[in-house]
Order: C-alpha cells, then sequence, then structure tokens
C-alpha cells in the first residue's frame, strides 16, 4: 500500500510531496524526498479524533500523511500497536477505570503518603528552622490572642519545678520551656514546633490541682516528642515543607503557620499518641490518673468556649474512657 503524504525536514517550513509505502520492517519515502528508515526508529503520533497523524523521523523530519483512515489500515498491516495508554485513551472503560485510578491514588496520598513524608520531613527539620518557627508562632499568638501572664512569680515557678522533676516515659523526651500567658480566649495549652509548650492563666485556674496540671502538659510534651505541630505544618504546606526540611528554607511554613495557629486540631491518631503519653508519663511517676480525668471533665464542660482558636485538644466521651482504660489495666 502507497499513500501520499506531506514532508517537512524540520529545519524549515518547505513542504515536500512524498509517497509512504512499507515493505518488511522498513519506511519507503519517495518524491521529492528520498529515504528509507527502520519502522522501529519511527515515531507515530497518537489518535486524536480525526486530526491527521504523524511520523517523525530520527533527526526531525516528520511527515503527515494525506488519508488518515488508510495510514492507519497501514499501521495495521504493518504489525504497529497503539500503547494501552492510547487504547484506554479511546474507550470509555479505559477512561473510567483510569479516573478511578487516579482518585485512588490521590486519596491514598493525601490519607496515607502525605502524613508519612511530613513525618520524614519533620525529623529532617534543622533545629534552626524550629527555633524560626517557634519564635514567628509565638509572636503571632502574642500579637493577636494572649496577654502577659498575670500569675504570681512563685506560683509559676513551682509548676514548672514540678514538672521538671517528672520522668518521661519514652527516652529521648524533647527540650521544652513552660511559658505562661494570660489568654485572650479562655483556658488553654498548646506546643510549639521549638518545645515552648504556652500554658494559659485561665486553665491553671480552672484546673485547681497541680497534678491536672502536669497531666495537661504531660500532653503537650506528648505533641512536642511526636513532632505533630511540624507535621501539621508540612502537611499544610505540602511541597514546601518537604522543601523546607531539605533546603532549610521555612519561608513556605511561616506563610502557612497562622492558618494552621487559627485552627490547631491535630488528628484522632495524634491526639491518642499525646493522650498515651501523658497517661504513661503519669503512671510513671506515680500519680494518679483520676487527676488527669478530671482535669479534662473540667475542660470538656466549657464546650465551644475552648473549641474554637488554638483548641489543641478537643474532647471527647470516648477519650476519657481511654484513661479510665488505661487506669483498669494499671
Amino acid at each position: 500500500m502507497t499513500l501520499d503524504a506531506d514532508y517537512f525536514d524540520g529545519q524549515s517550513s518547505r513542504r515536500y510531496s512524498v509517497t509512504l509505502t512499507i515493505d518488511a520492517d522498513t519506511a519507503h519515502v519517495a518524491g521529492d524526498v528520498e529515504r528509507h528508515c527502520a519502522l522501529d526508529q519511527l515515531h507515530v503520533s497518537e489518535r486524536l479524533g480525526s486530526q491527521p497523524r504523524k511520523v517523525t523521523f530520527p533527526d526531525g523530519a516528520f511527515l503527515v500523511p494525506h488519508d488518515t483512515g488508510a495510514f492507519v489500515e497501514l499501521l495495521s498491516l504493518s504489525g504497529h500497536r497503539d500503547s494501552l495508554v492510547v487504547c484506554a485513551q479511546r474507550s470509555a472503560r479505559g477512561m473510567i477505570g483510569a479516573t478511578l485510578l487516579c482518585m485512588g491514588l490521590l486519596a491514598g496520598g493525601y490519607v496515607y503518603g502525605l502524613p508519612a513524608i511530613a513525618n520524614l520531613a519533620s525529623g529532617l527539620m534543622p533545629a534552626s528552622a524550629n527555633q524560626l518557627i517557634g519564635r514567628e508562632a509565638l509572636a503571632f499568638i502574642d500579637q493577636h490572642f494572649m496577654l502577659p501572664s498575670k500569675m504570681a512569680a512563685p506560683q509559676q515557678q513551682a509548676l514548672v519545678t514540678r514538672f521538671r522533676v517528672l520522668v518521661p516515659p519514652i527516652e529521648g523526651a524533647p527540650p521544652y520551656t513552660i511559658i505562661f500567658r494570660h489568654s485572650k480566649i479562655g483556658p488553654n495549652a498548646f506546643a510549639l514546633p521549638a518545645g515552648e509548650i504556652i500554658l494559659t492563666d485561665q486553665l491553671v485556674k480552672l484546673m485547681d490541682d497541680p497534678d491536672a496540671v502536669m497531666a495537661v502538659l504531660s500532653h503537650e510534651l506528648g505533641h512536642l516528642h511526636q513532632r505533630h505541630m511540624m507535621r501539621r505544618l508540612i502537611q499544610s504546606a505540602a511541597v514546601g515543607g518537604v522543601t523546607a526540611a531539605v533546603f532549610g528554607d521555612v519561608s513556605s511554613l511561616l506563610v502557612t503557620m497562622p492558618t494552621v495557629l487559627l485552627d490547631l486540631r491535630y488528628s484522632r491518631d495524634a491526639e491518642r499518641e499525646a493522650d498515651d503519653y501523658a497517661i504513661a508519663m503519669m503512671q510513671a511517676n506515680g500519680i494518679n490518673l483520676n487527676h488527669m480525668i478530671q482535669g479534662f471533665e473540667k475542660i470538656g464542660k466549657l464546650g465551644g468556649e475552648v473549641s474554637g482558636y488554638l483548641s489543641s485538644h478537643p474532647l471527647t466521651a470516648d477519650r476519657i474512657a481511654r484513661i479510665r482504660a488505661a487506669q483498669a489495666s494499671h
């Protein structure tokens, strides 16, 4: 079978009139241009509706057959077969299957891949980046939500000293600093990436029990140990967060930080990990878990007052039941 075609040398816009024939495993071009080329060195463009198909030579020259239908027949006779991807593009089932596969991959990447990457990247983050983010976060919080603490210095020191003597349940506990603030938004406590644990006057007053405060601080230390805040930042910044971990450029995380701080709600798994850390720390130091339960119940009774901005640990009956179960099994 011989086909009429237009030939272009790839160097100019000049069009040459040629014919194309295929003999065994070789393509022959005749007419204004004479050349031969092995079939396995040619690239045939994908089928796009009724658009002409193009045959490209290794040197960049190409030809366009006049009769697309006859060209498809010639390709079939030569043994050419479109790739599975091209075939799928022309199949309704293939398109639906590919769409479902892409959706599944995206969902799997978001649910499993992104948290795994965030966990890995947070461990690679240099200390200087954590400190910069911590400083910026604290400045943002102080500007919008906090005032200097009104708690007496001896009471602050007593709580810090009480917590310092507690033995963490896992070796390698991260360094931390307890910072007292008077909150504009009610009782709260939360941890920042560089190790700052913010404890509000209102929360200490609400607890009215130093051991309950120890439970809250232990919970926040658990968040620090598992790098939950940094992981949240990296997940929110996605690619920028990984880049920051590798190259030390934390600008993308600093941009993301205010949004994360304004809605600081960890996943159920993160809260469970922090709770388990606090439970283990209380038990390791001989502190009755009733203090933890009673403290969390007090926070839970506040409802909406603590569930808004900077609510780092929304409480549920299931979580309190988990603490009771740990108490019963100890």
